[in-house]
């Protein structure tokens, strides 16, 4: 059954409207038909299985027909603090990272970082990136969109990161196995959890040291140096497999 995002607005008591370019898509593309059943979701992990009435060029109606809370959703809510990479790897990383669980991503300059950002260029990447996580969120049966943010500077990247319930930073020169196992097992029912995953070229000690001063833990994920777009994929995983639920 396809799936479509649409905002709680948009849900009426009896039927959905969707617009914008999944009309398009309905239309020309999958050449859906009246009558076809579609799941809805509003983005804020309600779900609703439909029934479409009515097709145009400016909208598509669908008749609910049942409503059930999505089941896709960690309970952790887990921002990315990502390195900017090189080429397109940022692109890979989103899109696996949606798949993953993750609420959302925040594209971070580092010391290392290789990438000269264009400023003029900015928001047309961000953009781009949103596209994708939405993409990646209708692929994986997400109950939300997770949301690229604005590139931030480290230190404003640990500013954002406060907020959050825990932090973990991924790093070559962390303490050993044990210790990473028993920092991953206090995630589980924690509200939000921030990771942070170097660019090429990884974190420096003193940006390590400023993360540990604002109360990141930082752990290893084995003896094997790992490139920027494995690390994020990894410890995502782990974390994914030791909070996931029934």
């Amino acid at each position: 059954m396809y799936r479509f995002f649409t905002t709680p607005e948009s849900t009426k008591e009896e039927s959905i409207v969707i617009v914008g370019d999944d009309v398009n898509h309905i239309k020309n593309v999958l050449r859906l038909t009246i009558g076809e059943k579609i799941t809805v979701s509003d983005g804020c992990e309600k779900e609703y299985i439909c029934s479409i009435k009515e097709i145009n060029n400016q909208s598509v109606v669908a008749d609910i027909e049942d409503v059930v809370n999505s089941v896709a959703e960690l309970g952790t809510n887990i921002v990315l603090f990502q390195g900017y990479p090189k080429s397109d790897k940022l692109e890979v990383i989103i899109q696996k990272a949606v798949e993953l669980g993750v609420t959302s991503i925040v594209p971070v300059m580092t010391k290392r970082t290789i990438v000269k950002l264009d400023e003029k260029k900015a928001d047309k990447k961000i953009d781009r990136f949103n596209q994708i996580a939405l993409a990646a969120a209708k692929q994986s049966k997400r109950g939300l969109i997770p949301e690229v943010k604005p590139v931030m500077s480290f230190k404003e990247a640990l500013k954002y990161a406060s907020s959050l319930e825990m932090n973990i930073i991924p790093y070559e020169d962390a303490r050993g196995m044990e210790y990473a196992k028993s920092i991953i097992s206090q995630i589980k029912g924690k509200k939000s959890l921030g990771i942070f995953i170097g660019p090429e070229g990884g974190f420096t000690e003193d940006e390590v040291k400023l993360a540990v001063e604002m109360g990141a833990n930082v752990i290893t994920l084995g003896h094997r140096i790992l490139r920027t777009e494995t690390a994020s994929l990894a410890i995502l995983s782990i974390v994914m497999f030791e909070i996931e639920k029934d």
